[in-house]
């Protein structure tokens, strides 16, 4: 490759929120990009355009007739895919994106990895905002956009860089965890679940990818972990070379939060038995407070105060699609959460019924991720939902079980399969006092923009 031009990167799956990120990144560091998808919707579409990026909507052969240098191929593409075979049979380089980004970004920095089965973009898109509130001009990957720079990834200004650690594989070449490419030295480990049933078959085959991540650390780095957390304890046991400190909430730990009140919108935080500060937000649920202990320790390991890392927080305006307020109005208030695992969902339902009372919720949910759309989590996932006061769970076509079977576990629960009836519902609650809680890590439809318009 020694073209005068600048060489040219083709990103299959390039809507995605990892994709689409490292060609930000890429983008910035002068390379030609473009890109195809099968979803090509806000905010990703419009962010990778706005920088110049060219998005072509499905995949063929024809993409490749611009003749890039080198195919980056998103673990969403498998065999049989048109784009792939085209790109098999033209033998053109490929790589898988975490590979490109370990070997062209992520060497010779200071790498802040966050992994878990939740919180993983609010927690790096915490520790980035107070990163950069200090000075230090971080580069990021972050699997949302974070309100408080409005771009989800970039390069950065210094040695220090910061990703979401997914467990998730690589490409269909490639089986490993994508956070094995990254070799953080500061890891935080939010929790861990069963998840991804498509590529995991139990817990214990995710335990053994996160060990993989565990040996990557250095002996001279940190993880940071909850306190609470047993299967991340038990991976710890599987062999640890690097120093641990734990978080908690309520009891002590090395680092431990003093809830001020119930809906974790105002806590004190507490470090080695001394307390450093109060956090104030618009942020609730303590699913969030334990996400801000995590940023706050990994940002006093790369020599950030806990005052100044605190003082960070008070500014932090959380993640687009992470309890964002979407429609407010005449006693109805819509929020647009990317909750999609259980776990999400109940928490981030606690913290919504906290912090309204006995004010009406009405929760709205779109099995979308690979794990629902199995039925893995139908009781679990019935259960979740009870701290609303109804909730719809949207059954569309394509999906590969019956809803129903949920209403054997929970008697605030319907069934529905047509999307105008969800919209005719939300509108009906108008004047009520309602907060209506949309949950889904696709477009749903369009909903999203239906209800801006409508209501």
């Amino acid at each position: 490759m020694t073209s005068q031009r600048p060489l040219h990167i083709h990103i299959l799956g390039i809507c995605g929120t990892f994709m689409g990120g490292l060609a930000l990144i890429a983008r910035e560091l002068g390379y030609t990009v473009s890109g195809s998808d099968q979803n090509v919707y806000p905010p990703m579409s419009t962010q990778l355009e706005e920088q110049g990026i060219r998005l072509m909507n499905g995949y063929r052969a024809a993409n490749l007739d611009c003749k890039p240098d080198l195919v980056v191929i998103g673990n969403a593409l498998s065999r049989g895919n048109p784009e792939v075979e085209a790109v098999l049979n033209s033998n053109l380089p490929y790589i898988s994106g975490p590979q490109w980004l370990a070997e062209h970004v992520l060497q010779k920095r200071w790498v802040l990895a966050v992994a878990g089965t939740h919180g993983k973009t609010t927690t790096t898109s915490m520790l980035s905002w107070i990163l950069e509130f200090n000075g230090f001009k971080p580069g990021f990957l972050i699997g949302g956009i974070p309100l408080n720079f409005g771009i989800s990834a970039r390069l950065g200004e210094s040695d220090f860089f910061v990703i979401e650690a997914d467990e998730y594989d690589c490409a269909f070449f490639d089986k490993r965890s994508k956070f094995v490419h990254y070799r953080p030295r500061t890891t935080i480990l939010n929790n861990l679940e069963y998840d991804h049933a498509d590529i995991f078959e139990n817990l214990d085959a995710i335990k053994k990818q996160f060990h993989h991540l565990i040996r990557t650390v250095p002996s001279e780095g940190l993880i940071i972990a909850p306190s609470c957390e047993q299967h991340i304890a038990e991976v710890l046991e599987m062999g640890c070379w690097t120093p641990v400190v734990k978080t908690a909430i309520g009891v002590e730990a090395d680092w431990h939060a003093e809830l001020i009140k119930a809906d974790g919108s105002g806590f004190r935080v507490h470090f080695a038995g001394e307390e450093q500060g109060t956090v104030r937000w618009e942020l609730s649920g303590q699913h969030n407070v334990y996400n801000a202990l995590s940023a706050l320790a990994a940002a006093r390991h790369i020599g950030i105060l806990p005052q100044d890392a605190i003082a960070a927080l008070q500014q932090f305006q959380n993640v687009k699609r992470r309890m964002e307020v979407i429609v407010k109005t005449k006693g109805l208030t819509v929020y647009d959460d990317f909750a999609h695992h259980p776990t999400a969902i109940k928490t981030t339902l606690d913290g919504l019924r906290k912090q309204v009372g006995n004010e009406k919720i009405l929760a709205i949910v779109e099995p979308r991720s690979n794990t629902m759309r199995l039925g893995v989590h139908t009781q679990s996932l019935a259960e979740s939902l009870a701290e609303a006061d109804q909730a719809i769970v949207y059954q569309p076509d394509n999906l590969g079980w019956d809803l129903s079977q949920l209403l054997q576990y929970a008697t605030n629960i319907r069934i529905c399969n047509d999307l105008e009836t969800i919209i005719r519902t939300i509108k009906a609650e108008t004047g009520n006092d309602c907060h209506i809680l949309l949950m889904s890590n696709g477009s749903f439809g369009g909903i999203y923009q239906r209800l801006k318009a409508e209501l």
